[in-house]
């Protein structure tokens, strides 16, 4: 009887442990999120830029039927209509295609799920044409009636976790997933995404549902489909939006048993250094000494698209790509740092912080245009798209587990450091220049510096860096040059 309870155990941890895996191919890292992109962009883009280039995946914006708002704000996105796979961004033809063509180049899709609440009062019809009375709790495309609802009340504390769990965010209606027929139904849908090859979800709002309820749900997930060339018994990559900055009475360790969260803390963090607010040399214990959940429970990122806008967490400290230069630098450490799992944004321009995605008239979503050096326009900031940015994501594939080795730091705001004998990455955030020889890590020869341009055949657009046959280097960052960084790699050798 022990041996069997045991065995059970074990089976169970495993079930548990497997949804921290994240279903990457091998030899590949680093998640963009193309936020509000459509689904044949999305499709074009993952074989004309990020397989090519080593993206190992995709974060999609919700895919289900949400309330039409007017104005067309961002946000009418997390206002779910129904489980029907039907958006701004495209139909379910289109969405099963686009994950079928993106699985085919080595990059995986990650959806971003809503099932914590429906949409509130004013939110009557739906992208896909149905309709709803969000003041009757009334949803017949699901179907959810008020039965299926928590009573109506608004979230006025959050110290007190069944205020935070039981009433309604901002208005939206809050589903009572410990309702076994809401269960069944956000099973369903998740289960259906799943046959259609993604390889996880973001847990919007998971703050806001007891981590019980998701358990349960997370328990009655299928393995991931094996035609779309994942490995037998491979469970779905789970990371919840949990907003932990401490002071609160919900903690992202009641979480983090479940699946990896959204490390927020980092997200703030990163931005205090980059920002001058804190100093570089504070980064010698990035990780779980500043707070952070461990590694592999921890996505992070720069900023998403909550706190890029003010909202969420993290205020006016959050870096992006209104601030390239320091947001370049926050980004290239976060992809030459071991720790965690990034997830990079790739945003639309806004100065209302309510801006939908660039349209054609109004309603439709726009593509994006592309120039000749790989960046967007037509509206979209695409910062996946940015030589900077995609090859650290190189970078980080080309080091894959070397250790983090060789810091340097002068006492101030310039660091430097190597992950093993695979690359090398240093930083000047100070307002003098950086003039140093430093351990690289690397063997002999020269490099391409892969921040100021990218190997070019036997050349390279950018600076060089020549290592010496004791692995130092002369490197030099002027304080008032375009980027603050520079990263060289093995791949990047002449």
């Amino acid at each position: 009887m022990f041996l069997i309870k045991g065995l059970a155990c074990l089976a169970l941890l495993a079930l548990s442990h497997a949804q921290f895996a994240t279903n990457y191919q091998s030899g590949r890292n680093g998640m963009v999120h193309l936020f509000e992109w459509k689904w044949d962009d999305i499709a074009a883009e993952c074989e004309n830029f990020l397989g090519p280039y080593g993206y190992a995946g995709l974060q999609v914006s919700p895919v289900n039927e949400n309330a039409v708002i007017g104005n067309r704000p961002w946000w009418e996105r997390y206002q779910p209509i129904s489980y029907k796979l039907n958006t701004r961004s495209g139909n379910e033809e289109q969405f099963a295609n686009m994950v079928r063509r993106c699985n085919n180049v080595g990059v995986r899709t990650y959806v971003d799920v809503v099932f914590n609440h429906m949409a509130a009062n004013g939110g009557t019809t739906g992208t896909g044409g149905s309709n709803a009375d969000p003041s009757s709790k009334s949803f017949p495309a699901v179907p959810f009636s008020s039965l299926d609802f928590n009573p109506t009340c608004a979230i006025t504390n959050y110290a007190d976790p069944t205020n935070v769990r039981n009433c309604e965010l901002v208005g939206l209606r809050d589903l009572n997933q410990g309702n076994s027929w809401v269960r069944d139904k956000i099973v369903d849908f998740l289960n259906h995404l799943t046959d259609l090859g993604v390889a996880g979800f973001r847990v919007d709002a998971a703050k806001h549902m007891w981590p019980g309820d998701l358990e349960a749900i997370y328990g009655r997930l299928n393995n991931l489909n094996t035609n779309h060339g994942f490995s037998s018994g491979a469970k779905p990559y789970i990371f919840q939006e949990v907003i932990d900055l401490g002071g609160e009475a919900i903690s992202k360790s009641e979480y983090t048993g479940l699946g990896a969260i959204t490390e927020f803390r980092h997200s703030d963090s990163i931005g205090k250094v980059f920002r001058g607010k804190d100093q570089l040399r504070y980064l010698t214990n990035w990780g779980t000494s500043w707070g952070f959940a461990a590694s592999d429970r921890s996505l992070v990122f720069v900023d998403n698209h909550d706190n890029q806008r003010g909202h969420g967490a993290g205020g006016a400290d959050v870096l992006t790509y209104k601030v390239p230069k320091q947001y370049k630098m926050a980004s290239a450490f976060m992809l030459a740092h071991p720790f965690g799992t990034p997830r990079i944004m790739s945003s639309f321009a806004f100065d209302d912080t309510d801006q939908g995605p660039p349209t054609t008239d109004g309603h439709n979503i726009a593509s994006p245009q592309f120039n000749s050096d790989n960046s967007c326009s037509g509206g979209w900031v695409c910062e996946h798209r940015w030589r900077q940015i995609y090859n650290m994501v190189a970078f980080r594939n080309a080091v894959g587990d070397a250790q983090l080795q060789n810091w340097w730091d002068n006492g101030s705001n310039q660091i430097s450091f190597s992950r093993g004998s695979q690359g090398f990455v240093a930083f000047n955030n100070d307002n003098y220049d950086l003039n140093s020889s430093l351990q690289t890590g690397l063997s002999a020869g020269t490099y391409c510096d892969v921040i100021s341009g990218t190997k070019s055949g036997s050349g390279c657009t950018g600076k060089t860096i020549t290592v010496g046959s004791d692995g130092r280097a002369n490197i030099y960052i002027g304080s008032s040059e375009e980027d603050g960084v520079v990263a060289i790699h093995v791949n990047a050798k002449l």
